[in-house]
């Protein structure tokens, strides 16, 4: 399986935080409540990406592969 990681839709994210939320061993808050993703998705974590991939109100967050 290749590697993955968490991209953000800056224009899409309104900072609510739901992602953080389910997955904050992977994703911070900056001081306005905006994602900021800390590295690439691990396997024992890629269930809860993909939950918090589909949570996000806004569809802002999606789970890309890496090259």
């Amino acid at each position: 399986m290749s590697a993955q990681r968490l991209r953000v839709d800056w224009p899409r994210c309104d900072g609510r935080g739901l992602c953080h939320e389910l997955l904050p061993e992977l994703i911070s808050l900056d001081e306005w409540g905006y994602p900021i993703v800390r590295g690439p998705v691990e396997p024992a974590q890629r269930a809860a990406a993909r939950t918090a991939v589909a949570s996000c109100p806004r569809l802002a967050v999606r789970l890309v592969d890496q090259p």
